[in-house]
């Protein structure tokens, strides 16, 4: 006689969309068991063993898919930048609004003046619409702080919101973003502050998961964010990078050398650093709301990280300035519209690859057993019905760690 497996709480009656492999591997009428936040075991319903569980929910048909992940976000930040959008779109530009003021550094300065709390407060905000259309997991960076204080500020801050609502936070410390006011001309100086001081207090304060940093013309140089990974590799932490946003720096290639988590943006990679992320399993994490917002004309190379086999991410890049995203469900269709991704891709670029851009692909990204019990019930009949709809809020059930977040 079999003795029936315990367990907390099963869910069954819906197709599960497992995401293995980063492929749909849908499981028709399927049965998840989750015992201690965990998934202990899932299949199909009629093949379901003998289990005791303490809860049992039954949706009438839809689809199961993995909790979302967000991967790449600047949701914490002072400010408000509404106003530039408005400038840009009535001629005034870029160079102009950044004369006045604006740009990045307005963000620094109200970041740098919001109190802690105040910042909480807004990022919480923002963090609810992405929470109600299912992520379950949220990457947030800091880099509009720019100085040592401001930097652990806003990493604080990320960390404590993981406190208060029910969705995984993972944090990097982005301190090598832009160059601050007070270091104007100086950009090597400001990094000797970023790796001798800001890198070793986030570490020695345990408020980061990564490190990344902006290789761009306008921002730092390969040679600079050399050293910033250097400073990572001594701190013991993964790095990523912001590359080949606006200009071929070859810093994709530079990410892989280090075995970068990810490499993101990409519009302007070419096939040797697209060869370089490959052998290193550096992801490819898409922004797709930065290309529409920016209007930019020049698509990451799809086709090649086909070809060499680069994971695909896709992300918000929820940000005051290029990306005010607060819906990663858009995203899913701007990657396919704008980017030409199918929806398959562009459902494993929230899951099964956002999880490996993060470096938690063992215990996220996928429906298997032994991984968390991160989860969302959609009543869709087919998983592209995600990318599919524009707008609008689709009902869900989420459950997080195994229980339903309210």
């Amino acid at each position: 006689m079999s003795i029936a497996i315990q367990c907390d709480s099963l869910w069954q009656g819906a197709d599960i969309v497992t995401m293995q492999g980063g492929k749909y591997q849908i499981i028709h009428d399927g049965a998840i068991a989750v015992q201690q936040g965990k998934i202990i075991w899932l299949g199909p319903r009629n093949e379901l063993p003998s289990i005791n569980a303490h809860q049992v929910t039954t949706f009438s048909a839809g689809i199961i898919t993995p909790g979302l992940i967000d991967c790449h976000t600047h949701l914490v930040f002072g400010g408000d930048r509404s106003h530039e959008f408005e400038q840009r779109l009535n001629g005034v530009s870029y160079a102009e609004i950044a004369a006045q003021g604006g740009g990045i550094l307005s963000t620094v300065n109200a970041t740098r003046n919001t109190p802690e709390l105040q910042l909480q407060q807004q990022a919480m905000a923002r963090l609810h619409p992405l929470l109600a259309e299912g992520v379950t997991c949220i990457e947030i960076k800091s880099g509009y702080g720019l100085d040592l204080e401001s930097e652990l500020k806003m990493l604080r801050v990320a960390r404590q919101l993981a406190e208060l609502a029910a969705v995984e936070v993972k944090t990097t410390c982005l301190a090598a973003h832009a160059l601050p006011p007070e270091y104007h001309g100086r950009s090597d100086d400001y990094i000797d502050l970023v790796v001798n001081q800001i890198i070793p207090a986030v570490a020695s304060a345990g408020l980061a998961d990564a490190v990344d940093a902006f290789c761009e013309h306008l921002a730092f140089s390969p040679v600079q964010v050399e050293r910033v990974f250097n400073a990572a590799q001594q701190a013991q932490l993964p790095v990523k990078l912001h590359a080949e946003q606006l200009s071929a720096l070859g810093g994709s290639s530079l990410a892989a050398r280090y075995r970068a988590l990810s490499a993101d943006h990409l519009e302007y990679v070419n096939e040797k650093d697209v060869i370089a992320m490959a052998s290193a399993g550096t992801v490819a994490v898409l922004l797709p709301g930065a290309y529409y917002l920016l209007r930019e004309t020049q698509c990451p190379p799809i086709e090649l990280f086909r070809q060499h086999g680069v994971p695909i991410a896709i992300a918000s890049d929820a940000n005051p300035g290029t990306s005010p995203a607060l819906s990663l469900r858009l995203m899913l269709n701007m990657a396919c519209t704008l980017f030409r991704l199918t929806p398959e891709e562009a459902l494993a670029g929230v899951t099964y690859h956002a999880a490996t851009a993060l470096g938690i692909q063992q215990t996220q990204g996928s429906l298997q057993v032994g991984k968390l019990a991160n989860f969302v019930h959609w009543p869709l009949e087919r998983p592209a019905q995600l990318a599919y709809w524009l707008g609008g809020q689709l009902p869900c059930s989420v459950i997080f760690r195994g229980a339903l977040r309210r």
